[in-house]
């Protein structure tokens, strides 16, 4: 019985399966949105909205767990930036996944994975 077990195992081991959602998320965070199936769009909004929930604490410890995941620092430090003043008014719920039918070589569902709220505009430093 799987009663309590949280993710999907995707057909991958673990040390794969978590090395393949570091880099989606990075890609999500780093694009604001990506292509990807639907099973691994579904399971990549957990980890993007833990992220973002991270970023919004915004302290130095949010910040190290933000890097243990996503490894590129440039990345981590544009999402703390962005992140309070993008997602102020709202508790979750960061991503959107949009369907967008079958891929043509294996009939595979696709969706996209997009990040919500407004983009903050870009300062004049």
């Amino acid at each position: 019985m799987r009663h309590r077990k949280s993710g999907v195992k995707l057909n991958r081991t673990s040390s794969h399966r978590r090395a393949m959602f570091r880099n989606m998320v990075t890609s999500l965070l780093k694009h604001d949105r990506i292509q990807t199936t639907d099973a691994k769009a579904k399971e990549l909004r957990s980890w993007a909205d833990h992220i973002i929930t991270l970023a919004k604490r915004g302290d130095l410890h949010a910040r190290r767990q933000a890097l243990s995941i996503v490894r590129e620092k440039a990345v981590v430090h544009r999402i703390f930036a962005e992140a309070p003043k993008r997602f102020a008014d709202v508790n979750g719920g960061y991503t959107r996944v949009v369907k967008l039918g079958h891929r043509p070589g294996d009939s595979a569902p696709v969706s996209i994975v997009e990040l919500t709220g407004q983009k903050p505009a870009p300062s004049a430093e």
